[in-house]
């Protein structure tokens, strides 16, 4: 039997449990993709301890990359043998799964299985929040905090690409060094910085002016100080709650700290049809397949020890891409 990792009930990481599970067999418009390579990204961490509830039980996992085993009535997207990925859809954490055809994406010679799997969501991610959300403009400065993680790895390399000066968070001088390798003209270290000394060299740099756009995953600790950054008419894009949920604010405060736009976007809401979904993809692999946006994946654990993996990328021990092997 397949084996996957099945969550009964909601907690910490030892709560990812390595069982056997029955075959699946594809349905219409479905197909069965086993996979070669599985991401790992905080959204997992969010469905395992309930910040983000599942029905129970649920396998974990979000985005995947593999061989199309069989094909479900109707499927025309994809055929038997195809290399394919996919992002946004639970029930990645196992070896075999059945999966709609018409969330797959097929993946160019150029992009191996392990790039694919580290891509796929975090690097769907960042094309929705620099093409989509923010819509930057060669010149603009932002701030992206958490620049050396999962998703801050690709998108500060791609808006970089784009002419867009970027102001960059870390926690520490490696992952500061990080930071500025990926893209970022300037890192501000927030383990020794706090709030008010972030925004005061935030103004600094801008001329008084603030930035244009923050980009926060980080939540709860840095949401008020992000709004804090912009300049007039700026936007925050709040994509994330690695502290915590960020606190509940009233209407009138954006209006008051600069007539500010705070969006909180959600990636299925961007490929919500096929052909949002392949642009993306396409955008993506173009931008890696050319070199302008550099995938390292730093770390590899095997699916059975995904419960080591949540603990790192918890604690902050990770830099980059994860990949969980089958």
């Amino acid at each position: 039997m397949p084996k996957a990792i099945v969550v009964h009930e909601v907690g910490g990481p030892e709560k990812l449990s390595w069982e056997d599970v029955p075959e699946p067999q594809p349905g219409p418009g479905e197909v069965r993709l086993r996979h070669t390579a599985l991401g790992l990204n905080f959204i997992d961490v969010y469905n395992r301890t309930g910040l983000y509830k599942m029905p129970l039980p649920f396998v974990p996992g979000q985005e995947g990359a593999g061989v199309v085993e069989a094909v479900g009535e109707g499927v025309t997207e994809v055929k038997t043998g195809d290399r394919v990925a996919y992002a946004g859809l639970p029930g990645a954490y196992a070896e075999v799964r059945t999966i709609a055809a018409a969330r797959l994406v097929p993946l160019p010679a150029q992009i191996d299985d392990r790039t694919a799997a580290a891509i796929m969501l975090k690097g769907l991610t960042a094309e929705v929040l620099l093409r989509r959300c923010a819509r930057l403009q060669a010149g603009d400065t932002v701030l992206y905090h958490a620049a050396a993680g999962g998703v801050g790895s690709l998108a500060c390399q791609w808006a970089r690409h784009l002419g867009v000066r970027v102001i960059g968070t870390a926690g520490g001088p490696s992952k500061g060094a990080r930071a500025k390798e990926l893209g970022c003209e300037h890192v501000i270290d927030y383990d020794q910085a706090g709030p008010a000394e972030i925004v005061a060299k935030v103004k600094e740099l801008t001329g008084g002016a603030g930035v244009a756009v923050v980009f926060d995953s980080v939540g709860k600790n840095t949401f008020m100080t992000s709004l804090d950054c912009l300049r007039p008419r700026g936007t925050l894009v709040a994509f994330g709650n690695a502290s915590g949920p960020p606190p509940a604010i009233e209407p009138l405060l954006l209006g008051i700290k600069g007539s500010l736009t705070l969006t909180r976007p959600i990636l299925g809401h961007y490929i919500s049809t096929r052909a949002e979904l392949l642009e993306g993809a396409r955008a993506l692999f173009e931008v890696v397949g050319n070199g302008a946006v550099k995938v390292d994946v730093n770390q590899t654990y095997a699916l059975r020890d995904v419960s080591a993996a949540h603990r790192d990328l918890e604690s902050r021990r990770t830099t980059g891409s994860t990949v969980l092997l089958p």
